[in-house]
């Protein structure tokens, strides 16, 4: 082990992020106020979780850079079968057949085909230097890639884990040379969507600007004219979906996120108690396993999606504000890396793992707070969940190892 390379921020954040992540479930599932038997193991099943992540992160070190340019395909094909086997043989929860028993152990199979993904992308980039996202084949190829995942976890009813790959693909393109007029063509819908839903006369003020900057960027009138007809299309799409297509009880949800007060005891319960945790914290907060909407267990999910809310009702804007600056050291340290690294392999795995890591944190956040709609993505390293402390435990490893052997891939091609 290399300890002049050793990425000492990003370690110890990824530590105290899993250390912190413990503190909360174990408060959220084996609190005084209300003992729940059915979630209380939950806390000493995290415990071997952080030790299995720290064990994978000790094991990259003594991985070379060679292993992961010449078996990334196998990886990528291996989460390919697994996800087959899920959905002929997996275990269905709350609608979601996402679950593989392996062993006694249980396996979500979408988690780890986030992190081969991005690896099968950076692969095929590297192998096709020339390659460049500009060129269809080269688009073509990595939608592919990407898409080819969404398509198994949609099946397996994981909607929240398969819209993580549509932030993927603009930016994983973006890097590869797509110009930014035509990445923001691709990211414009979901942004036009989201304002339709929340405000309309926003959009349809984005629905102008969205071409407007297009045209500034790329100078082509064609594509202007393209990208306002697609702006205009989803403003007009969502509005008669909202009106004339959903059924009752969608719109019921829908108006639930606008506004959660319209159906205070129905679909509106989980913001309105996660809002309710979030302000009752306070500046300090109210104290290890004193918070009255975790004990009591108003708080849905409290030791999945609503940790956040956990740890801001028993220790404040200044506990919430602590993990935030953990997600901050974490995410640059990673930004940093692939900004430095000189192999393009690990430039785009660096990118990619970054997107993935910020883009959890932003609609778990968000859904706490309700400023995005609720949809079961959880808090990085924070969560409860095995499948998804070791992916995450897996990113940071292999980052770091990428680091540490640095000077090793210049002889790798």
């Amino acid at each position: 082990m290399k300890l002049s390379t050793f990425d000492y921020l990003l370690f110890f954040s990824w530590l105290t992020l899993g250390l912190v992540g413990l503190v909360a479930i174990y408060s959220a599932t084996q609190g005084e106020m209300h003992i729940d038997t059915h979630l209380a193991g939950n806390f000493s099943r995290q415990v071997i979780h952080v030790l299995l992540g720290l064990a994978l992160i000790m094991l990259m070190f003594f991985t070379t850079p060679q292993t992961y340019l010449n078996f990334t395909w196998l990886l990528y094909g291996v989460t390919i079968v697994f996800a087959v086997l899920t959905i002929l043989f997996g275990v269905e929860v709350a609608g979601e057949k996402n679950w593989l028993n392996i062993f006694g152990f249980r396996l979500q199979i979408s988690e780890f085909m986030k992190t081969a993904a991005i690896l099968a992308v950076a692969a095929y980039l590297n192998t096709n230097r020339k390659a460049h996202a500009g060129e269809f084949s080269t688009i073509a190829i990595i939608v592919t890639i990407l898409m080819i995942p969404v398509v198994f976890i949609t099946i397996m009813g994981d909607t929240g884990t398969s819209l993580i790959y549509f932030f993927l693909i603009p930016f994983l393109l973006f890097w590869a040379g797509l110009p930014f007029g035509y990445t923001l063509i691709m990211i414009a819908p979901g942004i036009l969507a989201y304002f339709t839903v929340v405000n309309w006369v926003v959009a349809i003020v984005l629905a102008v600007l969205i071409p407007l900057v297009v045209f500034v960027l790329e100078k082509k009138p064609i594509l202007t004219f393209f990208a306002f007809i697609v702006s205009l299309m989803v403003v007009i799409g969502i509005q008669v979906a909202l009106l004339e297509v959903l059924q009752p009880h969608q719109r019921s949800r829908v108006e639930a996120f606008v506004n959660p007060a319209a159906d205070p005891q129905g679909a509106g319960w989980n913001v309105i108690q996660a809002k309710t945790a979030i302000g009752s914290g306070g500046l300090y907060g109210k104290g290890f396993m004193q918070g009255t909407q975790t004990q009591l267990r108003f708080l849905p999910e409290q030791q999945t999606d609503f940790i956040f809310c956990v740890i801001s009702e028993e220790f404040g804007f200044l506990g919430a504000g602590f993990v935030l600056f953990l997600y901050l050291i974490l995410i640059s340290r990673m930004l940093f890396i692939a900004r430095t690294h000189k192999h393009p392999f690990a430039q785009t795995v660096g990118y990619g793992f970054a997107v993935i890591f910020l883009v959890h944190i932003i609609i778990n956040l968000g859904s706490a707070m309700a400023l995005l709609p609720i949809i079961g993505v959880p808090l990085p390293l924070l969560s409860y969940g095995g499948s998804s402390f070791l992916n995450f435990s897996i990113m940071v490893g292999i980052l770091m190892n990428f680091e540490m052997h640095e000077r090793d891939f210049s002889i790798y091609t």
